[in-house]
């Protein structure tokens, strides 16, 4: 019969924490990031900028992503991204969506959903309150850099937000007989 000494207790214990200590480790090395994940959705990775610093997602497809410090990146519009970005991730859509809000004229709206074609095409779809805009793919597949700054009125400097339908409804009508009047 072996007989077990506070040294070789000891050594156990020890050698269990290594152990331990490994595998949370290979664990915490093995997640992948939100640019890999984002495709395994079939949306592009280049929804997202450069400077995600951490990121959860549940089971049900909540999640939450934390970036460095709030973003500007252009893409065919002028997007806004907070430091904190949460919503409901699925095949082909994050819906119930905060934290990212596009520019129309001087005025920064809520960006409540976005969505791809199934089976895939050369379109994603933004929702805006009640406004469904559809842009090229393309531009968002590849991950960006912020932008170092705003070049703005220093009376805008940070997005003031429409929260809801009716008056985004009112400010797209405007803008659009703006547009037209400015191609005349």
């Amino acid at each position: 019969m072996a007989t077990t000494t506070p040294s070789n207790r000891s050594s156990e214990a020890f050698a269990l924490m290594a152990i331990l200590s490994t595998l949370l480790c290979t664990a915490v090395a093995a997640k992948e990031s939100v640019y890999e994940i984002l495709p395994k959705y079939g949306l592009p990775s280049g929804l997202l900028p450069d400077t995600v610093t951490d990121y959860t997602l549940d089971e049900d497809g909540q999640f939450v992503v934390v970036l460095a410090k709030p973003c500007y990146i252009q893409f065919d519009y002028l997007v806004y991204y907070e430091t904190k970005i949460s919503g409901k991730l699925s095949y082909g859509s994050i819906t119930n969506l905060k934290g990212i809000q596009v520019q129309r004229l001087f005025i920064w709206f809520n960006v409540d959903e976005i969505r791809v074609d199934l089976p895939p095409s050369d379109s994603i779809y933004f929702q805006v309150g009640i406004i469904n805009k559809k842009l090229d793919v393309h531009q968002f597949k590849t991950v960006r850099s912020c932008r170092k700054s705003l070049s703005c009125p220093p009376f805008l400097p940070r997005p003031i937000q429409v929260r809801d339908s009716f008056t985004l409804f009112l400010i797209s009508c405007l803008d659009a007989r703006f547009l037209l009047f400015l191609e005349h």
